[in-house]
């Protein structure tokens, strides 16, 4: 497991800053989210730290090396699944591997043991089109580990599913985290997602976009099912709406 740095990140464009001063650290084996409305900035950050986005000033440290400005080194998972449906779910899933000069039979070989633990055994010779949205993103998120296994940056990648579908992913993914030893850095604008999922959260709010609040949920993992209807949880909901009015 790795441990992620952000020093003193901002970032402007057309002369606007969007985001000012960021400074975080993701721990090993850790969940934080940055947590805040559309627009403020949360997309440009992880734009910056997976290395697809220059800053203007600031550095992006994994174990203590710069890689600022660098992709390749951090996984990156968008809303959407972007499964190549001209695919088979073991070559979309092995692409990573494929991009960086491994022959195709290797790289199916390097990812045929990853398909029990993401509980998509027996979908390996499927298409996307054949799988439910629950497992197209379990496939996207196996995809995004083949990448790099060590940190995960994730923008929203529930969003799109519907509230059961979404539930039961919450709970694998926290259950696939602690299972591969996985640090993820987590983009929500759901309060509720974010005090399920965290064991920190980060608000970003303003313009620019800065980091305002630090939230340590101290909810052990793995989390009581009843979590969501406790007093804590709602004392949490409470001080996360209180610091974002």
């Amino acid at each position: 497991m790795s441990e992620l740095t952000v020093k003193n990140v901002s970032k402007s464009f057309d002369g606007r800053k969007i985001i000012e001063n960021i400074s975080l650290t993701l721990h090993p084996g850790e969940l934080v989210s940055i947590l805040g409305v559309s627009g403020g900035g949360k997309t440009t950050l992880f734009n910056v730290i997976s290395g697809l986005t220059e800053p203007d000033g600031g550095q992006v440290l994994l174990d203590g090396e710069d890689i600022t400005g660098k992709p390749g080194r951090i996984s990156y998972m968008l809303q959407k699944d972007l499964l190549l449906p001209y695919r088979t779910i073991e070559d979309n899933v092995a692409l990573p591997l494929m991009i960086r000069g491994t022959k195709k039979k290797e790289a199916r070989l390097q990812a045929a043991p990853y398909f029990k633990e993401f509980g998509l055994e027996g979908t390996q010779k499927q298409y996307p089109r054949q799988l439910s949205g629950g497992m197209r993103q379990r496939a996207a998120l196996m995809r995004t580990y083949m990448f790099s296994r060590n940190v995960a940056l994730l923008d929203e990648p529930f969003s799109a599913l519907d509230t059961i579908t979404k539930s039961s992913m919450h709970t694998w993914y926290l259950n696939i985290m602690e299972k591969i030893k996985l640090s993820t850095l987590f983009i929500t604008h759901d309060i509720d997602e974010a005090v399920l999922l965290s064991d920190r959260i980060f608000l970003l709010t303003g313009r620019p976009g800065q980091l305002t609040k630090e939230i340590v949920i101290r909810e052990p993992k793995p989390r009581r099912k009843d979590f969501n209807l406790t007093e804590e949880f709602l004392n949490y909901k409470r001080e996360i709406l209180a610091a974002l009015a």
